[in-house]
């Protein structure tokens, strides 16, 4: 940096050499040339000073400010040669406005200012510095720039100043957002989340996570170290910073889906997932269970078991006898009933680890890490595992809220599209976390775990492997994400309905026959004033009767069962553009896989599929088109058999 410098303010300071030169030599207009001169001499004893300083200038407004001030001294010296004697014609020619040397000192002034405030700035003094003459065209760019330099060189309280400035200007628009990290504002903030107290951290985080606002920009804080320093943060911070790295993980993320495995292989959902658990279900880890034997998990199962039941005969009030993992639950039926899905998803899935492992080497058996020596990597599990909980019992419950719900967030974006990162949140205690927090936890992370649990289901929907091993039937976690889902579904008055409802449909594969619970709701919801509701239970419901569905025809039963085909028809005929074409389709499927169902016969369907498909805007869609004419064809073929109704 001091070498850049260096040679960049080499040849403005032999132009100010010149100038004062020339000006020395000025035959004519003598007196506004010694105004030159000495404004010159003013600014050349600040270009050495800067020379001299090369080590600590920084470097963005250096650069900007020394190429305003060489473009200065050019005119500066064209002006000044100009008067220097060179015969009787040239002296009796040679007319040079007043105005020229009154802009050429103002210009020369405006350097020398310029030049003052980046000697300033330079030094990180904090407070206020003042503008510069250059900022009369950005002054934005000026004030980005002081809080930089601060950031880079001030105290560390001057620092936090600076990132919450930093955050002000970011937040309020995009583009002060792009010229903080074009003008080398990442790499300080990263340093100051990394060495700063905890407000500062907090500040720079929030800052980071402000800015990263496009594929661009996150690519830019990727390289500057951003997944390091969040997930060093996320293992060791202070859990009020370890929130705000969680939210700004979350933004990077929905900004540039790219990302989302660099910031997996930095350990970042293992983190997220141990937040999430943290006072939510007991701490087992699904990394630590490789190094214990199942009958020593089944004894902590049964142990803890019976502290629990111990505990709930004493008396509710005294809350030392509840041990040291709390369960945000509400009766101690749902106590016992939540631990006993707990204990019974680690005793499953530590037997499953040991049938995998029969005959495969140690280092197998811990996902995601197949390069490490397993000994080494049970004991960084436990380092992680004791730094994340130390001091986070003391923690307010406001804090611990927010930090839920920022961890839920950040899974949502991660989760998104990603089937080896949703594997590895399936994979852990996270469906459980999600389940308990869906029913008790606070608002935002309910929101968020429906939102993440939507992302999953919807990722598994597509991904066969993922669905058979993260939602099998039997499968205690999964059961108990589908009560919630399904809880949410029938009270149908929350924000949570529509990502519930959409987490239903995307598992419509994973429900066996006899498993018809989650029909009736979703066929009740046809009935919604809210055009958006019923569009989305057609959807779900399609995921049911469709033809990609081995079970088909034992969902497409149901759903007449439980009256679909009525609300069907009245939202076909009647519905918002934006619910008539998946009620449309959804009819199709159940009339084509149930054609000679009494209650379709009766409804008229056969008439409302004569109807659509003369509508333009309807048969628009190729796959309804399509669906009409072959739904037609098989209720035509039942028609001439005499069924009721259609006549």
């Amino acid at each position: 940096m001091a070498d850049i410098v260096k040679n960049i303010l080499a040849k403005p300071i032999q132009l100010a050499d010149q100038v004062i030169k020339s000006a020395d030599e000025a035959s004519s207009f003598k007196a506004e040339c010694a105004e030159i001169k000495a404004k010159t001499m003013m600014l050349v004893d600040l270009l050495r000073q800067a020379a001299r300083a090369s080590n600590d200038l920084y470097e963005r407004p250096t650069r900007r400010i020394i190429d305003d001030t060489e473009q200065v001294l050019d005119k500066a010296l064209a002006l000044v040669q100009k008067c220097r004697a060179h015969g009787l014609v040239k002296r009796v020619f040679t007319i040079i406005p007043a105005a020229a040397f009154r802009k050429m000192a103002a210009l020369l002034e405006n350097s020398v200012g310029d030049m003052s405030w980046l000697l300033r700035v330079s030094a990180g003094g904090g407070g206020y510095l003042g503008l510069p003459p250059i900022a009369a065209n950005e002054p934005i760019l000026c004030l980005i720039w002081e809080q930089i330099a601060v950031l880079s060189t001030g105290s560390l309280e001057d620092r936090s100043d600076a990132a919450a400035s930093l955050v002000s200007l970011a937040r309020d628009n995009d583009r002060y957002g792009k010229i903080i990290i074009e003008e080398g504002g990442v790499g300080p903030l990263l340093r100051l989340v990394k060495e700063g107290k905890l407000e500062g951290q907090e500040n720079a985080a929030r800052a980071i996570g402000l800015l990263g606002r496009d594929p661009e920009s996150v690519e830019q804080m990727i390289h500057a170290g951003v997944c390091q320093v969040f997930s060093k943060i996320l293992k060791e911070g202070p859990m009020k910073v370890q929130a705000v790295v969680a939210w700004a993980v979350s933004e990077l993320v929905a900004h540039h889906s790219s990302c989302q495995d660099l910031f997996a292989q930095h350990n970042i959902i293992r983190l997220l997932v141990s937040h999430l658990a943290f006072e939510t279900v007991q701490e087992h880890s699904k990394y630590a269970i490789t190094s214990k034997s199942v009958h020593a998990v089944v004894v902590d199962a049964n142990s803890n078991q019976n502290k629990v039941n111990a505990n709930l005969n004493e008396d509710d009030d005294d809350s030392t006898s509840q041990g040291k993992v709390q369960y945000p639950l509400g009766s101690n039926k749902q106590i016992n009933q939540m631990h006993n899905v707990v204990t019974t998803t680690m005793v499953m899935n530590a037997q499953s680890k040991l049938k995998q492992s029969n005959g495969v080497n140690q280092t197998n058996q811990v996902p995601h890490n197949h390069h490490h020596h397993h000994h080494h990597h049970t004991h960084s599990n436990h380092s992680i595992s004791g730094t994340i909980t130390k001091g986070r019992e003391l923690e307010d419950l406001k804090t611990k809220a927010y930090m839920k719900a920022m961890a839920a967030r950040a899974l949502w974006q991660l989760a998104k599209g990603n089937s080896p990162i949703c594997r590895s949140i399936t994979e852990s205690r996270a469906l459980l976390c999600f389940a308990v927090l869906l029913e008790k936890g606070a608002k935002e992370v309910q929101y968020n775990s429906a939102m993440a649990l939507m992302e999953i289901t919807a990722v598994a929907e597509m991904d066969a492997d993922l669905r058979r091993s993260a939602f099998k039937p039997n499968s205690p976690a999964c059961k108990a994400v589908i009560d919630q889902l399904l809880k949410i579904i029938e009270k149908a008055d929350s924000e949570l309905l529509i990502p519930c409802m959409k987490a239903v449909g995307n598992l419509a594969r994973t429900f066996r026959a006899t498993e018809t619970r989650m029909i009736s709701p979703l066929v009740r919801l046809l009935d919604e004033r809210e055009a958006e509701i019923s569009r989305e239970a057609c959807i779900a419901l399609t995921k049911f009767a469709c033809t990609e569905n081995y079970l088909c025809l034992d969902h497409s039963n149901a759903i007449i069962s439980a009256g679909g085909a009525k609300h069907l028809i009245q939202l076909a005929y009647f519905g918002e553009q934006i619910v008539q074409i998946p009620s449309l389709v959804l009819l199709c499927y159940i009339a084509m896989h149930v054609p000679d169902s009494e209650e379709l016969a009766e409804a008229k369907v056969l008439t409302v599929l004569e109807w659509a498909s003369k509508q333009p805007h309807l048969i628009q869609d190729q796959l309804v088109e399509s669906l009409l004419q072959d739904t037609k064809g098989k209720l035509e073929l039942y028609q001439t058999r005499g069924s009721r109704g259609f006549h």
